[in-house]
């Protein structure tokens, strides 16, 4: 069971990451509609409840090759670069079909790396994602494999669902696998290991026990889980890996099915509070009386509150936001640099695109990306 104030049915916004080896038949080749069908009914259960939900979901390059009848083992990167291209169109519209008839509109985003690596890319990642969940979407994530390389890549699905999370404040990080949990020994091997059910730090004696065995199809093992568990913790959510192989295993997890919890120790708006005030501002915008008041009630910063700007940073730097007496009040993520900040300031937002000559965003420094 799930430990004590941790659940699925609890979380606001949960990242579910879903494998090759449940999606597509291993023997095959072909997609596995029923168990897709099966997780729809899940998704639906949760959007009914009003939970966010991201899918994190493998399968491009398994439904790929099988098209290009590319046959079994390692390919080359140019024939894995080309099963993705062909397989994420029918992965993207076997994600829709399923989930279309429920009345779910589903948004197929693709990431790198470098997309969590470089700021101002991470920022655009977590912009597109927050206005998909908004409106009601469910975003299908999955890594770009048609253009990343491997100094590019995450290499694995597991980890990239922890900063999917991390990105977008998850709550809760659910990993469908093969195996219910982390055990204290491969549990095929060795009839005396048992399954760890609550992890709330991740030692050096637990990731001993991680192993690197995966299915023929997945790239992920425990190891790889377990790196991934360590991300979600510090960014402030629960993960939990259980068997996702039935028919409906949201449910199955709901109802109590063997599963292992690792349970941080704060909350995802904490974790992103801290990780904003640890950084060095790069320059500091100074704000009137009345934007001082706005953010004081939890408002973001429009452009129209900022009476100078100092220094030179980029969209995704911290500047440290100041009382017209100078004194520093807090810091935030600018939206913009310091170029287009100085054109901005005092203006209102409807005047950004004329100022600019695009469209930009409203905010000079959005709330969730403050800490006062």
């Amino acid at each position: 069971m799930a430990p004590v104030g941790i659940s699925l049915s609890d979380a606001k916004r949960v990242v579910i990451k879903i494998g090759s080896a449940l999606l597509v038949d291993r023997d095959t080749g072909a997609l596995r509609e029923n168990w897709l069908l099966g997780l729809a009914q899940d998704v639906l259960r949760l959007k009914r409840r009003g939970q966010d939900v991201v899918l994190v979901s493998s399968g491009s390059i398994a439904l790929g090759r099988t098209v290009l009848e590319l046959g079994a083992g390692p390919l080359p990167l140019e024939q894995s670069q080309a099963a993705a291209a062909v397989g994420q169109i029918r992965l993207a519209r076997a994600y829709e079909e399923a989930l279309a008839p429920h009345e779910i509109t589903t948004a197929q985003v693709l990431v790198t790396l470098e997309d969590s690596r470089d700021r101002r890319r991470y920022l655009n990642s977590r912009a597109t994602l927050e206005q998909l969940l908004s409106m009601g979407v469910v975003p299908i994530v999955n890594e770009n494999d048609t253009i990343a390389t491997d100094e590019i890549r995450y290499g694995d699905n597991d980890r990239l669902a922890a900063q999917v999370a991390v990105t977008v404040g998850a709550d809760l990080v659910v990993l469908l696998s093969d195996v219910d949990g982390l055990y204290t020994a491969n549990p095929n091997e060795d009839p005396t290991a048992t399954r760890l059910e609550v992890i709330t730090e991740i030692t050096p004696e637990i990731e001993a026990m991680a192993g690197d065995a995966g299915s023929g199809l997945s790239k992920g093992g425990m190891k790889t889980k377990v790196m991934a568990a360590k991300t979600a913790m510090a960014g402030g959510a629960a993960l939990v890996i259980t068997e996702g192989s039935i028919m409906t295993p949201l449910d199955a997890l709901e109802n109590g099915a063997n599963a292992s919890w690792f349970v941080p120790q704060t909350d995802p708006q904490l974790a992103r509070k801290r990780w904003i005030s640890a950084m060095k501002p790069q320059g500091a915008l100074v704000l009137d009386d009345g934007a001082v008041a706005a953010l004081s009630r939890g408002k973001s910063l429009l452009p129209a509150g900022v009476t100078q700007v100092s220094g030179q940073f980029d969209r995704g730097d911290p500047v440290s936001l100041q009382r017209p007496d100078g004194t520093n009040i807090g810091v935030g993520l600018s939206r913009y640099t310091a170029e287009e900040a100085e054109l901005l300031k005092g203006h209102q937002s409807s005047e950004i695109a004329d100022l600019l000559g695009y469209p930009g965003r409203a905010a000079l420094v959005h709330r969730d990306d403050m800490v006062l």
